[in-house]
């Protein structure tokens, strides 16, 4: 008898082997997805990896979501966040680097927090010494309900935009912003003393981010000197004069810009001509 329970038992630990290592090689979905977003944002990148739960017709926030406790901001492993140079989060100062990104949910406020911990998986793993940020941020209702847990960017300028995590019907946003234009103007400044001056992106960036128009003008003159072929260089003509109140050049370089983009081809550029020569009559 004793044999006969010891090769059952024999047996059943060879099945148990046998269906875990069976099991292990199906490949099944994660219920709870990874994602890695990378957004090009000022002078470099900005990298987020998370991992995203679906409601599945749950109750979220304050349920399976609670308030007033640290929350990982996701599912399975920890979310984290590389900014790839200095950048302001919420308006405080964060050096360029990894962090942790966890939150403190609640009914009318939230705690966003970047963490020099990149491990935080549950609560009992947070260690508010090692905070780099923590900013208040009112969560904004929406109309609509968000299934997949999301956190991504939104309204992303040259200087700034938004990290946005929404779930179910509420949305959180934070700003992230970049303090560029003073390396901007001194990448500009040294390179005017190479020989391949960049005087359309200087113009560009002078104009679009309204810096200092005269530098705009004297930059996008230059630009088209250099290239009086280009008729995206001299549509930008036209459009910067006429920023100006040069109207006469803008109109001039509006009607070089539309025969030349004709030529080409370029219906996009002909549009954009015909519209900015119908502000100048």
């Amino acid at each position: 008898m004793k044999t006969a329970r010891s090769f059952a038992a024999a047996a059943s630990c060879a099945f148990l082997l046998y269906a875990g290592a069976s099991i292990a090689q199906v490949k099944v979905p994660a219920p709870s997805p990874s994602q890695t977003v990378k957004q090009e944002f000022a002078l470099s990148n900005v990298e987020l990896s998370y991992s995203r739960p679906n409601t599945k017709g749950r109750v979220i926030m304050g349920d399976l979501v609670p308030y007033n406790k640290v929350w990982r901001t996701g599912a399975n492993s920890a979310t984290t966040i590389t900014f790839g140079e200095d950048v302001k989060f919420g308006g405080v100062a964060v050096k360029a680097g990894k962090y942790g990104l966890v939150t403190i949910p609640g009914q009318q406020k939230w705690t966003v927090i970047l963490t020099s911990s990149l491990d935080v998986t549950k609560p009992a793993d947070y260690k508010q010494e090692n905070d780099i940020a923590r900013v208040t941020v009112t969560p904004v209702r929406t109309q609509f309900s968000q299934e997949s847990f999301t956190i991504g960017f939104e309204n992303v300028q040259y200087n700034s935009m938004v990290l946005a995590l929404s779930w179910d019907k509420v949305k959180v946003p934070v700003v992230i912003s970049a303090d560029i234009d003073g390396k901007i103007e001194a990448q500009i400044d040294a390179a005017m003393q190479t020989e391949k001056k960049p005087y359309f992106q200087a113009a560009m960036f002078y104009a679009d981010q309204h810096k200092d128009l005269k530098k705009a003008v004297s930059y996008i003159d230059q630009a088209a000197d250099a290239q009086p072929d280009a008729f995206w260089v001299m549509y930008q003509k036209a459009r910067i004069h006429s920023m100006a109140k040069d109207n006469a050049t803008a109109k001039a370089a509006a009607q070089k810009s539309l025969e030349l983009a004709t030529a080409a081809k370029s219906d996009d550029y002909v549009a954009l001509n015909k519209k900015l020569l119908a502000t100048l009559k």
